[in-house]
């Protein structure tokens, strides 16, 4: 039984998956070489250094500024 018609969506759409995965399918896309996925994961990690710095940058500059953040003429 379903529920506005819930259940019986998600059994199509798990027929449709598994009708979906047992078709052949050739690769597409671009394959990287072992050089280049090291320079996208040094890559990643200096953005995400980076990004981590500038995030401890703002949170010490507000609590070094404190309320006083807040005090300005409109």
């Amino acid at each position: 039984m379903s529920f506005g018609g819930v259940t019986m969506m998600s059994e199509a759409m798990t027929e449709a998956k598994n009708k979906a995965e047992h078709e052949w399918k050739p690769e597409t896309g671009i394959k990287l070489t072992e050089r280049q996925q090291r320079a996208r994961r040094a890559r990643s990690i200096a953005i995400a250094v980076s990004l981590g710095v500038l995030v401890v940058l703002f949170y010490i500059v507000t609590l070094v500024k404190g309320p006083a953040v807040l005090v300005r003429p409109l």
